[in-house]
C-alpha cells in the first residue's frame, strides 16, 4: 500500500514543520541537561516519523513525552534511566494494546471527558505559546500578525513564513546573533543499555507519572481529532494501533537513545493547521532528522537553536487554538463535565482531569448528584 500522493506539496512541507513548538523546547532541553547524543536523537526520531507516516498515512506526530521530558530537567535523570523509561512505557503500552484494555477504557470515557482534555490542552498549548512570544515581544507580535494574514494561505504557507521569515528577521532585529558553524560528517547513534538501578528510577519518576498523560492525550484525544479532521482516511487511527506504535517505537527507539516518545493531539492540530494533508508531511520531517542526525550531529542541534522562541510560540498559540475549535458540548451535564476536566488538565494535568471526569460523569448519568 503507497502513500496517497499530496496535491499541494507546499502545504505539505509546511505543515511537517508544524509541531516544532513543541518538539524543539523539550529535545533541546533533553540533550542540554542529560548529555544525550544528538545524532541518536534525531536518528531515531526520524525513524519513528517514517514509521507513523508509512502505518497511518496521515499526519500523526511523534512528540516527546512532557512529562519525561520535564522529569529529566527536574529529577536529573540520566540517558540510562531516561531510556530505561521509554522501555518500561513500550512494554506497558503493548500490554494494554493486545490485553485489549485500551477498548475498555475508551468505551468507558465519556465524550465529555475527552472534550475537555481535548480543550484544556489547546488552552495549555496557547498559554505556553504566549510565554514563548514573551521572551522577544517584538519578533513575536510580527509573526503571530503574519501568520494570521496567511493561516489559508496555500500560496505562502504561514509556518514557512514564520520559521525562515521570523528567523531573517530575528538576525535583522538582533545583529548580535550569529550563524552557527556547521560540520559535516558521518554520524552513527550511541546505544544506551539501562542498569537494573535505571529501572527503579526511570518508571517512578518518568514512566508511572507520564502513563496517564499518554493514554488521555496521545491515545484517546488523538483519536478523537484524527476522526474529526480526517473522516475519510483515518481508519488505521484507533486506540489500539496507537498504542501498538507507541509501545514498539518505544522498545526500538530507546536502546538507540531516543528520548520516549508519543503521539499527541497538540501535534495533529499543528501539522493539519498548516498545511499537512496525508503522510509525506510527517516522512519529510523524518527524513530531515535523519540526515540531520547522521550528517551533521551535534552541529544539528546548533542549527534547530536559531529558530526563536518567539516564532515556536506563535505557531505553538495557533496549534492550541485548533484544538479547541471543533469542540461542541451539548446538554447541561455535558458541559459541567466538560467545564471541570478543563480546569483541572489545565491546573494540573490531564491525567488528573481524566481521572476525576470519568466517575463524575457516571455519579451524574445514575442521578446520585444533580447539578
Amino acid at each position: 500500500m503507497k502513500l496517497r500522493y499530496p496535491q499541494d506539496i507546499g502545504s505539505e512541507l509546511a505543515g511537517s514543520f508544524g509541531d516544532l513548538g513543541t518538539l524543539l523546547p523539550y529535545v533541546i532541553g533533553a540533550i542540554t541537561f542529560a548529555s544525550l547524543n544528538v545524532t541518536s536523537v534525531f536518528f531515531a526520531f526520524g525513524l519513528m516519523y517514517l514509521f507513523t507516516a508509512w502505518f497511518y498515512r496521515i499526519p500523526i506526530p511523534v512528540q516527546p513525552m512532557k512529562v519525561i521530558g520535564a522529569a529529566i530537567i527536574v529529577q536529573n535523570l540520566t540517558a540510562g534511566e531516561i531510556a530505561a523509561s521509554g522501555i518500561l512505557m513500550g512494554v506497558i503500552l503493548l500490554i494494554i494494546a493486545l490485553t485489549g484494555l485500551i477498548d475498555n477504557i475508551s468505551k468507558l470515557t465519556p465524550k465529555s471527558v475527552t472534550m475537555g482534555i481535548q480543550a484544556g490542552l489547546g488552552i495549555s498549548l496557547a498559554l505556553l505559546g504566549v510565554k514563548m512570544i514573551k521572551s522577544d515581544w517584538i519578533l513575536g507580535i510580527i509573526v503571530m500578525a503574519a501568520m494570521l494574514l496567511f493561516l489559508n494561505s496555500r500560496r505562502f504557507p504561514a509556518a514557512i513564513i514564520a520559521l525562515f521569515g521570523g528567523t531573517a528577521l530575528a538576525f535583522g532585529l538582533h545583529p548580535e546573533l550569529s550563524f552557527p558553524s556547521l560540520h559535516w560528517g558521518i554520524s552513527v547513534p550511541h546505544l544506551v543499555i539501562p542498569t537494573w538501578h535505571d529501572y527503579y528510577r526511570g518508571f517512578f519518576q518518568g514512566c508511572l507519572p507520564q502513563l496517564p498523560l499518554t493514554l488521555t492525550n496521545s491515545v484517546l484525544v488523538t483519536t478523537v481529532l484524527a476522526h474529526q479532521l480526517f473522516p475519510q482516511s483515518s481508519e488505521k487511527v484507533t486506540d489500539k494501533n496507537l498504542c501498538l506504535t507507541l509501545g514498539v517505537g518505544n522498545l526500538m527507539g530507546a536502546p538507540l537513545g531516543m528520548m520516549p516518545v508519543c503521539h499527541g493531539s497538540g501535534g495533529l492540530a499543528a501539522h493539519y493547521r498548516f498545511g499537512a494533508r496525508t503522510g509525506y508531511s510527517t516522512a519529510f520531517i523524518g527524513i530531515l532528522f535523519l540526515l540531520m542526525g547522521v550528517f551533521l550531529g551535534s552541529s544539528g542541534l546548533q542549527l534547530m537553536k536559531i529558530i526563536p522562541q518567539a516564532v515556536l510560540g506563535g505557531m505553538l498559540f495557533y496549534s492550541g487554538v485548533d484544538l479547541i475549535r471543533p469542540i461542541k458540548v451539548k446538554d447541561n451535564n455535558e458541559i459541567f463535565v466538560f467545564a471541570v476536566v478543563i480546569i483541572l488538565s489545565v491546573a494540573l494535568n490531564p491525567g488528573i482531569g481524566f481521572l476525576a471526569g470519568v466517575p463524575l460523569w457516571f455519579l451524574l448519568k445514575k442521578g446520585w448528584i444533580a447539578i
